[in-house]
């Protein structure tokens, strides 16, 4: 937001100049997600010891498909470990990762090395490692 909070209080000229709505930048924005994406899920295979072949899937957050593109890259995973529903359901927030497990469901394989990752609101980004039991 452009005004607001104690660095811009709110005036007549702030309200009217509709300086109190929030905003992006994308290009920056994405610039970010890309890297953290790509370098926690990259991480976390390092720390695990493991690299692109010995993960079945990736289970990206759907916000942005070459997002997506770039930390599948980073891990040295193909398109075909990748899965995305994107185009499908569009952004759908915080259920992106719990849909395509459920899309996904009957692929999956007991002992299956899964990694989830996620970029969302307030700059926050994480992936974790999961072996599939059921």
């Amino acid at each position: 937001m452009k005004a607001g909070g104690s660095l811009k209080p709110a005036t007549i000229e702030t309200v009217t100049a509709k300086e109190h709505f929030a905003y992006q930048e994308g290009q920056s924005v994405f610039k970010f997600a890309v890297k953290g994406m790509a370098d926690v899920s990259a991480e976390l295979l390092e720390r695990n010891k493991l690299t692109g072949d010995d993960i079945a899937w990736l289970v990206p957050h759907q916000a942005n498909l070459r997002i997506i593109d770039a930390t599948a890259n980073r891990m040295g995973l193909p398109k075909e470990k990748v899965m995305v529903n994107i185009q499908k359901y569009g952004n759908t927030t915080a259920a992106t990762i719990p849909l395509c497990l459920w899309e996904w469901k009957n692929q999956l394989n007991k002992g299956d090395n899964i990694v989830l990752a996620a970029f969302g609101g307030g700059f926050t980004w994480g992936a974790t490692l999961v072996k599939w039991e059921y």
